[in-house]
């Protein structure tokens, strides 16, 4: 494991926001084993104790829970979720009195034959994405656990969108291919400012290899400098709120 500090934010708005490089299991891509917000991050059982330290450091999350969602560690890629709430995957209705309990958000079950909750839906506090495809059933019970309204759509033609972008309440890395009236419209959708970029040395689907919320970033040890910078500007310079 290898560090990697960036000092950032504006003037006034409280502690740096911090930019580190994490592997876990021995993997870069580090957004399929977590899901972070502002009140809470959720990362897969078994990673050591120092991981688990800078993640708390990084993040500073109210609640740090290790959890396995359906028995397999891809936790970044079957849940999605905000402040307000937390989404699993359909099988999962077991593990929900769980995660309300330890989380204290509203939790459900996504009533939809697409699994991968996390690679569908996207969401900060104010606004989320969904998968053009998603069932209208789906993006209502979505919209309420999560308290915002969702927007079908894809990014640059990639309609798994969760995959696609991570946005915090402070500002939003995009795949590199998004075109500037899709940035526009995302900045408008979220209410952040929204920066195209990478990760993992030129990995195009942002979210496998970035973890963020509004404290600070983790990314995959193979992302380079450049591309650190870049996720700098992009999530630390706004403000939170």
């Amino acid at each position: 494991m290898e560090g990697e500090a960036s000092a950032g934010g504006v003037a006034g708005s409280g502690p740096r926001f911090e930019v580190y490089k994490l592997n876990l299991f021995g993997n870069p891509n580090i957004g399929v084993y977590m899901l972070a917000t502002d009140k809470y991050v959720i990362v897969s059982e078994g990673i050591t104790r120092e991981e688990e330290e800078v993640i708390e450091s990084v993040l500073r999350p109210r609640v740090l829970l290790k959890a396995t969602v359906l028995g397999t560690r891809l936790v970044g890629v079957l849940l999605a979720g905000n402040s307000n709430g937390l989404l699993l995957p359909g099988g999962a209705e077991e593990e929900v009195p769980l995660f309300e309990k330890e989380l204290g958000v509203a939790v459900g079950v996504l009533p939809s034959r697409h699994n991968a909750v996390g690679n569908i839906i996207v969401a900060n506090d104010k606004a989320g994405l969904a998968h053009p495809g998603l069932e209208d059933q789906a993006l209502k019970a979505a919209s309420e656990i999560l308290g915002v309204e969702l927007h079908r759509r894809d990014i640059a033609g990639v309609t798994t969108v969760g995959s696609a972008i991570v946005v915090t309440n402070r500002g939003a890395v995009v795949h590199p291919d998004a075109s500037d009236e899709e940035i526009e419209e995302l900045s408008r959708i979220f209410g952040v400012p929204v920066e195209p970029g990478t990760v993992n040395f030129g990995m195009e689907l942002v979210r496998t290899g970035l973890v963020a919320n509004s404290y600070g970033a983790l990314v995959g040890e193979e992302t380079s400098g450049p591309e650190i910078a870049r996720i700098q500007t992009a999530l630390g310079g706004g403000v939170r709120g």
